[in-house]
């Protein structure tokens, strides 16, 4: 059976293979907008630290990795998805098979955290500039393939100095929508993106009644 690679898919090969439709209802995804949950003083403190250490080390090409150390591992930290009931797995294979068509689709994603509902997907800015364009289509490829089908996924791709969310839902036809895009060069957005995780963090916890 011939395979494609995640990363080598277009938002149009979704819409065409998939039958994946971007949303024009502003209802549809009103997660990322207030109210919002608080950010205190002291992770203010925290996410300017965060910003300045990446601002020094983006003096120079920043990889990966360093993005993943550097600035997501703090905001998913801040938003508790490193606390319990969430858990996280790195590097997660997929298989997504085209309807009526012999041919895969096979890649990996970053971090995955809680049950296949929130994908946060690293993309380096050496291979996309500031442009995070390239990394809209792969990560709803990911979330297309999640097993989770009955609750809306979310999503976040970030190369480091910008960020956009993504949400996902199943029902007769696959529908997606996305943010705004925050950056860090812009006063109060860093403060948002965490105000958005915890949101998304709210709404993803299991009920542990």
């Amino acid at each position: 059976m011939p395979t494609i690679q995640a990363e080598t898919l277009t938002l149009y090969d979704l819409e065409k293979k998939f039958s994946l439709q971007q949303t024009a209802d502003r209802q549809f995804f009103n997660e990322w907008q207030e109210p919002l949950p608080t950010v205190t003083d002291l992770e203010k403190q925290r996410l300017e630290r965060v910003k300045e250490q990446y601002f020094h080390l983006s003096s120079r090409p920043i990889l990966e990795e360093m993005v993943k150390m550097v600035i997501v591992s703090p905001l998913l930290d801040l938003a508790g998805f490193y606390n319990s009931p969430f858990y996280s797995v790195s590097e997660k294979s997929i298989k997504l098979s085209v309807k009526d068509e012999q041919v895969a689709v096979r890649g990996k994603i970053d971090v995955l955290v809680l049950q296949d509902q929130l994908w946060v997907l690293v993309i380096e800015s050496k291979r996309s500039g500031l442009s995070l364009e390239p990394g809209i289509p792969q990560a709803l490829t990911y979330m297309l393939a999640s097993p989770q089908h009955q609750r809306p996924l979310y999503g976040m791709v970030t190369n480091g100095s910008n960020f956009i969310f993504l949400k996902l839902t199943h029902s007769t036809t696959s529908s997606y929508a996305l943010s705004e895009e925050f950056t860090l060069r812009r006063t109060g957005d860093l403060f948002t993106v965490v105000q958005v995780l915890k949101r998304f963090a709210e709404i993803l916890r299991p009920n542990e009644s």
